[in-house]
């Protein structure tokens, strides 16, 4: 990790560059899979997958019989495991749940909102380096607490039994597609794979290069979400070896992720980094955090103050808070995904089992977007009734911005009531 000393705001743009650009080559190829599968459906899915995974994909749809078979390959431990993060989720989840309004805005000028669910989610779980089952059940697990009555997953051609686990427990359609080809074969449907009313999940560069041309399409998406990243904020009473473990957690996600230590002291910056060298040679995803420590930095600071308003730039889909009275600053925070709080809530809580949930906006999109919520899952209608005197007490403002819009037959739809 490179250090760097004396930061500035001028210098803060090229200092907190992420390690992928955005690449013409990467769009015309996802662009030219999505007009494939929108031509060829089922075809080109098989065509690409072969391509592309170097797999030959007999069955698209996983059957209910094959995940109950796989599903006996998986240990007690994490049937276990996955029964702690489905209820913890699923209660954090369910308190977000929205309250109706019905309310009169004047006397017989009744407004309502109501929540509904979206009908038919499809859910992207990477699989591509590892078996996201923690995705699953970050965006199964919302869907059915909001009260989706159908859930698609996609994943690369060769899901692992920790998937068809978590699918047939949570009552998910599960498909053989990965990368590109799966966005669109949900955003547009093909013969096995139903059209989805919005599309969910993180991914590769392809990935999420296809939902965002999706959406330019008109396909809901939750989020633009791409390589993983963290941003730890450190000072001298830091447990180094904590905010080193946190840093390569998401450094193993992928080569194109990113860490960022801030720190207010030098001799912590210096004892963070050897305690990484340590560990890093521990972890059998040694080689990929490697590469990615080579796109990360180390930034040193005079304050905790000015450590946080460099994340507030960067916007990180991470954010731990590994110093003394982390509290004390929670209300600084302005762009963020998911935010840890002190030396006992690492990164990989909130990834799995402490019930938010890990579906974060990366790439700095964290100062516009937010994480997955059980509001994601949902849409509003909004009704109003009028009285006749409802009506009258609101009908000059009706017809006067009616007419100052040049729409005489609004104008006239009032008055008409009124006049009958």
């Amino acid at each position: 990790m490179k250090i760097i000393k004396d930061i500035k705001p001028e210098d803060y743009q090229a200092i907190l560059k992420r390690p992928f650009e955005a690449d013409n080559s990467v769009a015309e190829i996802v662009k030219d899979i999505i007009s494939e599968v929108k031509l060829n459906g089922d075809k080109a899915l098989i065509d690409i997958t072969k391509r592309i995974d170097k797999k030959d994909v007999k069955s698209i749809e996983v059957s209910k019989d094959e995940m109950v078979a796989q599903s006996t390959i998986v240990s007690q431990d994490l049937k276990e495991a996955i029964a702690v993060a489905i209820a913890n989720i699923e209660r954090f989840h369910s308190a977000q749940l929205p309250i109706d309004v019905d309310m009169e805005t004047l006397q017989g000028v009744k407004c309502m909102l109501k929540y509904r669910p979206l009908e038919r989610v499809g859910l992207y779980i990477p699989g591509g380096t590892a078996p996201l089952i923690s995705t699953l059940l970050m965006l199964a697990v919302p869907a059915k607490v909001t009260g989706c009555k159908e859930l698609i997953a996609c994943s690369p051609p060769e899901p692992s039994p920790e998937i068809f686990y978590a699918c047939n427990l949570l009552g998910v359609r599960l498909f053989r597609v990965g990368g590109a080809q799966a966005i669109a074969a949900m955003a547009f449907g093909t013969k096995t794979i139903p059209r989805v009313d919005k599309l969910f999940g993180p991914g590769n560069r392809y990935v999420t290069e296809a939902k965002v041309q999706a959406s330019s399409m008109g396909i809901p998406i939750d989020m633009p979400a791409g390589p993983s990243e963290v941003l730890v904020i450190a000072d001298d009473n830091s447990n180094p070896i904590y905010v080193a473990a946190d840093l390569l957690s998401q450094a193993e996600h992928g080569v194109d992720s990113q860490v960022v230590l801030v720190a207010t002291s030098e001799r912590s910056i210096e004892q963070i980094l050897i305690e990484v060298e340590k560990q890093l040679n521990q972890l059998p995803r040694k080689e990929i955090a490697s590469r990615c420590l080579n796109n990360s930095i180390a930034i040193l600071v005079d304050s905790i103050e000015k450590a946080i308003e460099i994340s507030n730039y960067y916007a990180p889909e991470h954010l731990i808070l590994s110093i003394d009275n982390a509290e004390n600053y929670i209300d600084l925070i302005e762009n963020a995904g998911s935010v840890f709080i002190g030396e006992y809530s690492p990164e990989s809580a909130g990834d799995y089992s402490s019930g938010t949930n890990h579906t974060l906006p990366t790439g700095g999109f964290a100062k516009n977007w937010s994480g997955v919520t059980t509001l994601s899952f949902m849409k509003t209608i909004t009704y109003q009734q009028l009285t006749k005197n409802g009506l009258s007490s609101i009908a000059k403002s009706i017809v006067t911005l009616a007419r100052a819009e040049g729409l005489e037959a609004h104008a006239r739809a009032a008055e008409l009531r009124l006049n009958d």
